[in-house]
């Protein structure tokens, strides 16, 4: 059926203006003022932004780690996310060395299957270069529309590369037209640090944070770019929690390297005081990078704002605080890594960032959408709003205040990390190429609507690495 959403402001990341949209065949098209179609689902928008659907291009669903298993799976992280105002997820598909990459590829469609409410893709991580894997790595590319691949410079005896394997994974990735991405901490010197700290009786959660310093992160992101300028390659950096951090990749691009960053709304609104919570509590906030001292958090919005930083993802890695946290009781290398926060993101980012002056509307939709679908090859059939995309669409009421907490979210979870918080802006309705996902803050959709998303290659000349979220796209 026919859908017309009328009297809604459109936002996108270079617009903002009044008009009405058609919605036919799960696409868009036709925009314009005062449209009336006969046989259409009208849809009133007054008063409320529409933006294209948020995409989250770093989440864990249902993912093994530490001896368990996350919470959400492609289900409940998928109805949760759509709650939020995201319409599209890329998750972390983890791989085994000397097992074939179509194997790791083909458990996560397993994972997947018929669950996800919402359209998805998957991003591959390599842990180790071979021929096997060099030869492989068309074929994923090409069938599977997987454009993008995560090394891990942390997590060492886990998921822990080498520099060789960084480095042949960026030139391989620059002959293949791929994105490779990063989890920049010194593994190494984190294990040493955590050696010491446990021969010392350190075992709280608040170690995590002490044994992972702002120096282990920005080294790590420094060595990274240097090795992707050195390979004329193109890179993404995870989850940057740090003034450290941000310096590297600022100092890269000025460079006129071909790199990018992503920050996570925890590290814009939480400190490092939350691991010292008394009775274990801390546990509820152990994820990697650590959360840091409060003054990191001007620098990161700083970053988002002057375009130094461009994407906000989740990390999105949940575990219940009662049966999973406390594995880590006594002995804070045992603390399952993550936190649920899929759903939150998009809503925090509005709160506490355009409205309280920090970015700008448009630049918001370009943090959580429009660069994402760029970088990740699925621009512009996602994240923007233009005749012929996709109608992944979000109206959301900038006025509507509420306090977040685990006895109102949909996340699995037996805790939220933002608990108490109080928000101003939340998604009312929700459409994933054109069929309600939320509707008035309802759940609506269908398990398995969600399409499995083969991505276009990596385009530098799409995402120009001159550009930033203060610039026109």
């Amino acid at each position: 059926m026919k859908k017309l959403i009328k009297n809604g402001i459109i936002v996108t990341a270079t617009d903002t203006y009044q008009a009405d949209l058609l919605i036919e065949n799960g696409k868009i098209s036709c925009i314009g003022q005062d449209l009336a179609v006969g046989g259409a689902e009208v849809i009133d928008a007054k008063g409320c932004y529409v933006f294209p659907g948020a995409i989250d291009p770093h989440t864990h669903l249902e993912m093994p780690f530490g001896g368990t298993v996350s919470k959400d799976d492609f289900e409940t992280g998928t109805i949760a996310a759509a709650f939020g105002g995201t319409t599209t997820v890329i998750d972390f598909c983890l791989t085994s060395k000397g097992e074939p990459l179509t194997n790791a590829i083909q458990t996560w469609h397993a994972k997947s299957k018929d669950k996800a409410v919402i359209d998805y893709g998957f991003h591959l991580m390599i842990g180790e270069i071979n021929d096997d894997v060099l030869e492989e790595l068309p074929v994923v590319m090409d069938e599977e529309g997987i454009t993008s691949f995560k090394v891990f410079m942390a997590y060492k005896n886990v998921f822990q590369a080498d520099d060789g394997t960084l480095f042949r994974t960026l030139v391989a990735a620059k002959e293949l037209g791929g994105l490779v991405m990063v989890h920049a901490e010194n593994g190494d010197v984190i294990e040493y640090l955590i050696q010491q700290a446990l021969a010392e009786g350190k075992t709280d959660p608040i170690y995590h944070a002490l044994t992972r310093p702002p120096e282990v992160e920005g080294e790590a992101t420094s060595r990274a770019t240097q090795l992707t300028g050195l390979a004329n390659s193109q890179l993404y950096v995870v989850h940057v929690s740090c003034a450290d951090a941000v310096e590297k990749i600022a100092d890269a691009r000025r460079k006129g390297f071909d790199v990018w960053g992503e920050t996570c709304p925890q590290y814009l609104v939480l400190d490092q005081t939350y691991l010292e919570k008394p009775d274990f509590e801390g546990a509820k906030y152990v994820w990697s990078p650590p959360l840091r001292e409060k003054w990191h958090q001007d620098v990161l919005w700083n970053a988002l704002k002057n375009g130094d930083l461009q994407t906000l993802g989740s990390d999105q890695c949940s575990f219940d605080f009662k049966g999973q946290k406390d594995l880590g009781k006594g002995d804070f290398t045992k603390i399952p890594n993550g936190g649920p926060i899929i759903e939150d993101r998009v809503s925090i980012l509005f709160s506490e960032g355009v409205n309280k002056g920090r970015i700008t509307l448009n630049q918001f939709v370009n943090i959580t959408s429009t660069r994402i679908a760029k970088l990740f090859g699925l621009y512009p059939q996602k994240g923007t709003i233009a005749v012929g995309t996709d109608a992944d669409l979000v109206i959301f009421d900038p006025k509507i205040e509420r306090i977040i907490s685990v006895e109102t979210h949909h996340m699995a979870a037996d805790y939220n990390p933002f608990e108490g918080m109080k928000v101003t802006g939340e998604p009312v309705t929700v459409l994933s190429r054109g069929e309600f996902v939320i509707r008035e803050k309802q759940f609506v959709g269908k398990l398995g609507h969600g399409r499995y998303l083969k991505r276009a290659k990596y385009n530098s000349e799409k995402t120009d690495v001159r550009q930033s979220n203060s610039l026109t796209i």
